[in-house]
């Protein structure tokens, strides 16, 4: 296994800041760092005083964006201005926990803050707000910025919005794709087939990952299961996971796992796969936005940095699920189907019943307490959860080239009734 990491943009999650040229002496760095404990979910956040001196000669804004200097390294972060000294003092600057973390450094650290520079991909935003059509190169370059953190909240709105509002045709959809895999790192397992599998989302209880991936684990494929938390759901898996085991895994650890067991079920924020993605998830799930584009591009980002090769994709559909009609699923199925072959990735989708939730509980506990029911073989687990699983672990047994077409389903049930599943759990 080995990982391919993209050039680092200056403060992009997960990638070491910039380092730049040690300065003079502390008169050049005339703040000091303090650390200001507010988590401000995948948006560096930086404080300065109403009365700060430099806050007054420098001409700042509140939200505007500035760049942050110390200890040899830099990064992008959003203004907050402060009136209450308790927060920053006027010769501090503050940062948020995670912009603070990235510079590596104590409180009272010597720092310098200054203007950043406009994203240089901000005419093509403006193309794309007034409905045109972007190329590869303009999605590359928001694609970088929105990784770097260049993009203040409103920027990335916009994008989202205007992503959303003017549906992008097949060709954007697989820039757009191409641009948030070349960002980040992209493992090679160095072997095929590496397996994976995905639901769209959108139905409660539908935790049928964490059946399938011991299962084709146990069987001995390749599943490096990296997942989303909710945008319009109750629970993703990675929020169920979570209430068995840790699944904000660094790379190197995520690495680990795979090679021990043959697979994992871990959160894909931490492991900097396609880190533009999560930028663009902070906005899209407080505005329940969660377009065809904006999805297809999202979940083939994702597993093409994770280094999958192979992919059966659930698509439900139901009169509350994300895709409400069968003329709606089939036209997504060959959006996803076009971009995964330009993506050099093997893709099954499997359009199945959303009309209900799945399984006895709503909610990462009453999940997780059905998806442990099921690998026990517990009588009260719930048997449509079951079936389900068995049916989509069998699609994905079947990639294996000594499994027959049709044998996966029986496989997959055999691992799962002799207790197989549950010791690879």
């Amino acid at each position: 296994m080995s990982t391919k990491p993209a050039k680092p943009d200056d403060g992009a999650p997960g990638v070491a800041p910039t380092a730049l040229p040690a300065p003079a002496g502390d008169a050049a760095f005339p703040l000091s760092l303090r650390r200001v404990a507010v988590d401000t979910y995948r948006e560096n956040v930086a404080y300065l005083h109403r009365d700060c001196e430099i806050y007054r000669a420098e001409g700042f804004q509140a939200l505007a964006k500035v760049e942050v200097r110390a200890n040899g390294r830099r990064i992008l972060a959003t203004l907050n201005v402060v009136d209450d000294p308790r927060i920053v003092r006027c010769n501090e600057i503050g940062l948020s926990i995670d912009a603070f973390a990235q510079l590596g450094v104590d409180n009272g650290h010597p720092a310098m803050v200054a203007q950043a520079e406009p994203p240089s991909s901000i005419p093509a935003l403006h193309r794309k707000i007034a409905g045109e059509r972007l190329d590869r190169d303009d999605f590359r370059a928001i694609v970088r910025d929105i990784a770097a953190h260049r993009y203040s909240k409103i920027e990335l709105t916009a994008f989202v919005v205007a992503t959303n509002q003017g549906e992008l045709d097949r060709e954007e959809v697989y820039f757009l794709t191409e641009a948030m895999t070349s960002v980040g790192h992209r493992i090679d397992w160095r072997e095929r087939p590496v397996v994976d599998k995905h639901c769209i989302g959108g139905i409660p209880g539908n935790r049928t990952s964490m059946l399938v991936v011991p299962i084709v684990a146990a069987h001995g494929m390749l599943c490096p299961k990296t997942s989303s938390r909710a945008i319009t759901s109750p629970a993703g898996t990675a929020d169920t996971m979570e209430v068995l085991a840790n699944v904000e895994l660094p790379m190197e650890r995520l690495a680990e796992i795979v090679r021990e067991h043959r697979g994992c079920l871990a959160w894909g924020g931490t492991a900097n796969l396609s880190p533009a993605d999560d930028v663009l998830i902070s906005v899209e799930r407080p505005l329940s936005i969660d377009s065809p584009g904006q999805m297809v591009a999202s979940i083939l980002s994702k597993k093409v940095a994770a280094g999958s090769t192979h992919l059966v994709l659930d698509i439900p559909v139901g009169p509350s699920a994300k895709v409400r009609s069968m003329p709606e699923a089939q036209k997504l199925r060959k959006l996803f189907e076009f971009v995964a072959g330009r993506m050099n990735l093997t893709i099954d989708v499997v359009i199945t019943d959303g009309r209900q939730p799945i399984g006895s509980g709503i909610g990462p506990v009453l999940e997780a307490r059905d998806v442990m029911r099921v690998l026990e073989n517990d009588p009260r687990a719930p048997n449509d959860l079951r079936q389900k699983a068995l049916r989509l672990a069998g699609r994905m047994l079947e990639f294996d080239p000594d499994v027959r077409g049709g044998d996966g389903f029986a496989i997959a049930r055999d691992i799962l009734d002799s207790g197989r599943a549950l010791a690879k759990m």
